[in-house]
């Protein structure tokens, strides 16, 4: 099932849990990341508030789940591939899109060795990941419609009942509407256009959508 046609779930908001491992104080916090900037500005935002910590790690998957167009990461000191590979990794089988994840460490005197801080650092993110609440993030699809006047009345109440959104009517010799409509309806919205407007009423997708 591809998530980006019906739906996937997207942080709600911010989760943060902290653990202490052989005296390192490890502080994990998720949040939504819809863009790379997003994911930046909440890493930047850690870093303003724990200037003291000794390490910064990162990872965040901007984007559907799983996808990996739009990903980050970033060890910050730690030895490479044990903090923002291994977190990245636990994001990118969470199920959930459009997240950051940033777990700031402060050294405690004992050194964990690689493996055990590629375990450290992917426990913080699988137990803050248990304490997230989550939305569903619906795909939209913009749409430009042309039909005659006398379906007017008509594909009006169909773009209500498929829960779409008029962006833009225009009136001319046609009616062309500009209209948002979530991806996972579109196949009965347009069932439901072909019929009302006799099959000569056109769709067409809008670039960027």
């Amino acid at each position: 099932m591809d998530p980006r046609q019906h739906g996937y779930p997207v942080p709600a908001g911010v989760a943060i849990t902290e653990e202490v491992i052989r005296r390192s104080r490890f502080r994990t916090m998720l949040g939504p990341a819809a863009t790379p900037d997003e994911a930046h500005a909440f890493v930047h935002d850690a870093r303003v508030r724990f200037p003291d910590a000794t390490h910064h790690c990162w990872a965040y998957l901007a984007g559907p789940p799983g996808e990996t167009a739009r990903v980050g990461m970033s060890d910050d000191g730690e030895p490479s591939g044990t903090a923002g590979r291994p977190m990245l990794t636990v994001l990118l089988h969470s199920g959930i899109g459009e997240v950051v994840a940033v777990c700031v460490r402060w050294y405690g005197g004992i050194q964990l060795g690689t493996g055990g801080l590629q375990r450290a650092y992917t426990s913080g993110v699988r137990r803050t990941l248990e304490t997230l609440t989550v939305e569903e993030r619906i795909a939209l699809v913009r749409l430009e419609i042309v039909f005659t006047y006398p379906c007017v009345d008509p594909v009006q109440r169909l773009v209500e009942e498929v829960g779409g959104t008029l962006l833009d009517e225009r009136y001319g010799a046609e009616v062309r509407y500009s209209l948002e409509i979530p991806e996972i309806r579109i196949p009965r919205f347009s069932r439901g256009f072909a019929e009302l407007t006799g099959g000569v009423g056109r769709v067409n997708r809008l670039e960027g959508s």
